[in-house]
């Protein structure tokens, strides 16, 4: 009988060990978070070590972009244009003009190994203002 209870507390143990592996390893898969503007704007208030990365076209970023953001177009992401982002540990927050680019943008650099990547959509919903500098 004990040896019976035994057998299954380990195997109840190896399960609920092998799901959690398994949940790690998915999330790293899935990698990135979509968020609102509005809570990308908040951690931009409340995070200092963060990126912002614009993911537009340079003569989009050149017309008005979020304060503070680096211009990496989606199509140098997997061409070395990431090779700005050195730390893959780092806070990055994604946008474009719409989502779309972002969402693509997103997937690349998790499949390049960056973990904490957000997607924040578009500039169109961004209500804080742009800038030009």
């Amino acid at each position: 009988m004990k040896v019976w209870i035994i057998v299954i507390v380990l195997a109840a143990l190896i399960g609920i060990g092998g799901w959690l592996f398994y949940s790690r390893q998915n999330n790293h898969k899935a990698g990135y978070e979509t968020i609102s503007s509005s809570q990308a704007k908040g951690m931009m208030d409340t995070e200092q070590s963060l990126t912002i990365v614009d993911v537009r076209e340079p003569d989009e970023y050149a017309g008005g972009h979020i304060q503070g953001a680096i211009n990496i177009p989606l199509g140098t992401i997997g061409n070395g244009g990431e090779g700005q982002l050195a730390d893959k540990q780092a806070t990055l927050l994604v946008y474009c003009r719409s989502g779309n680019r972002s969402r693509q943008a997103a997937e690349k650099l998790v499949s390049l190994g960056y973990d904490h990547v957000y997607d924040f959509g578009g500039v169109n919903t961004w209500t804080d203002g742009l800038t030009t500098e």
